[in-house]
């Protein structure tokens, strides 16, 4: 094995752009790793922690495209000579939701060249860059979805006063997701136009939640992504607020949904003060915030996300469509006790640690970094696994783009005999993987006879380009118990890891009567939740 760096002076790409093209060039037998990365310090650091970086990659600067490449000399020589090509190629970048080419015009190399009459701009350049160029979108009358990150967190604060003053939105910094107007950002889904408008500060949060409105017969007006740190203590939930201010006006939208991880207590406090004045009813999905707390008028606060979905197309479009037929979950025996929860989207990880923190107790939320050539250890206690924390991201795409690291902890959960359910997300649209469902298949197929079971939610559509049944026969064909959602596969595991018997659930779909039952069941075995 060889480990090779190579610096492309002055050649940027967006990040979706460059872990696609290391997902693709990783597939070659030969090629154990490979990273492309913009030249950042932040970067750079990322890439010597790693063991991934050598001498010509410390020179790299801000504005230059550095490879690395581990594995065999000819495959990593192969590699390093496919990569100005393949970034070449139609349909890179967190803009390219649509079909390559579709209406997509000459590239723009300059905001002060974006074409008359352009409202949006979408900024994706290295985070030291970010504010500048979203200030500059802010200036020219445009909203600026920055899907950037690493931009301070004060230049985050300075951007959303800017916005304010100038009655712009600022979605971002770090924001994955949104759908405007029925096109789609970052990673977002296909999902039919409607009258639910959605504001979030949790990207596969909200994909799920706009996912299950559309299986639900429920529609999309727009979905604003707002960056994760919008709700914090330090920025106040500035986007949030003039999310739901756009949603008020616009007459498209007739009920509103709030998505994040806990806000700040007195953000969250403020945001449903403002929910409630906004004249339509808001479903508002705050993960792990006090639900004892009474709801302001106009307001329903649902604990997890299927319920936000439900309670959102409930209002929108009324009757949930019926159950499907149960299947039989045998209940592990010693010594299969611990759950491994391998997920791709870390609000589902959150989410499940809140489902079933009540319930099996000692949760833990981390793992050693998978070691090059060695299988992942697993811990002796319950795993609830963010897999696309930076730690197990570094000189890897994201577990989205790319399985390997997912599959590789998943192999050794199906090999461990601790491991009494195994729990994944998949998450398709655009942005993704073109197969995701496939890898963890493979990997599914090559289980042991006495593996434990694989409980598996897909978050999309069938208008995805991936498409949901697909994904989700492909899962099943290989053995996984499909569920609707996130919540349902955590409540599942809650009942299948406290339960003296078989399990009965169904792999349903969304709003079944099936999943309404799991819902109860989950009440009365962890009511905080």
């Amino acid at each position: 094995m060889v480990l090779r760096n190579a610096v492309h002076k002055d050649l940027y790409a967006d990040s979706v752009a460059l872990m696609r093209v290391a997902a693709r060039l990783a597939e070659p037998p030969g090629v154990e790793t490979i990273s492309l990365v913009m030249g950042t310090p932040a970067n750079r650091d990322v890439l010597a922690r790693s063991g991934l970086l050598t001498t010509p990659g410390h020179d790299a600067g801000p504005n230059d495209l550095l490879v690395a490449v581990r594995g065999e000399p000819d495959a990593v020589d192969t590699a390093l000579a496919l990569v100005v090509d393949a970034l070449s190629g139609p349909g890179e970048g967190p803009g390219a939701g649509r079909e390559a080419g579709a209406d997509a015009g000459p590239p723009v190399r300059s905001l002060v060249g974006a074409p008359a009459g352009a409202s949006l701009a979408l900024i994706s350049t290295p985070g030291p860059y970010a504010a500048a160029e979203a200030l500059k979108a802010l200036r020219l009358g445009m909203h600026a979805f920055v899907f950037s990150d690493h931009v301070p967190i004060e230049q985050e604060v300075l951007l959303k006063r800017e916005a304010a003053h100038r009655g712009l939105l600022v979605m971002g910094p770090d924001c994955g997701t949104a759908v405007i107007g029925g096109i789609p950002l970052g990673f977002a889904n296909e999902v039919r136009a409607g009258c639910v408008g959605l504001v979030g500060a949790s990207g596969t949060g909200l994909q799920q939640v706009s996912s299950l409105l559309h299986s639900l017969g429920a529609g999309v007006s727009h979905v604003i992504g707002t960056g994760s740190r919008d709700v914090s203590a330090e920025v106040g939930g500035p986007t949030m607020r003039a999310g739901l201010d756009a949603l008020a006006a616009d007459p498209a939208t007739k009920v509103v949904v709030l998505v994040s991880k806990p806000p700040a207590p007195h953000v969250a406090g403020q945001l449903l003060r403002h929910a409630s004045a906004l004249g339509k009813p808001v479903v508002a999905c705050f993960l792990g915030t006090d639900g004892t707390a009474p709801a302001p008028a106009g307001v329903t606060l649902a604990p997890t996300l299927l319920e936000a979905a439900r309670s959102a197309a409930s209002l929108a479009v009324g009757g949930l469509p019926p159950g499907e037929e149960l299947t039989e979950l045998p209940t592990p025996a010693p010594p299969r006790r611990l759950l491994r929860a391998l997920y791709a989207g870390g609000t589902f990880a959150h989410e499940a640690a809140l489902l079933l923190g009540p319930v099996l107790g000692d949760i833990t939320r981390t793992a050693p970094p998978p070691v090059p050539g060695a299988a992942p250890r697993l811990p002796d206690r319950h795993l609830v696994l963010d897999l696309g924390d930076d730690e197990f991201t570094a000189g890897r795409p994201h577990p989205m783009i790319d399985p390997t690291v997912r599959t590789e902890y998943l192999r050794a959960a199906l090999a461990d005999p601790r491991s009494a359910a195994v729990v994944l997300d998949v998450v398709i649209g655009h942005g993704a993987a073109p197969d995701p469902a496939a890898a963890l298949a493979g990997a599914l197929a090559e289980a042991p006879v006495d593996a434990p079971p694989v409980i598996a939610f897909v978050v999309g559509t069938d208008d995805d380009p991936q498409g949901l049944s697909a994904q989700q026969r492909t899962l099943r064909d290989a053995g996984a118990y499909v569920v609707d959602s996130s919540t349902t596969a955590a409540r599942v595991c809650a009942e299948l890891l406290s339960s003296g018997g078989d399990l009965m659930l169904t792999p349903a779909v969304p709003g079944s009567a099936s999943a309404a039952s799991a819902s109860a069941s989950a009440s009365r075995i962890g009511e905080t939740a």
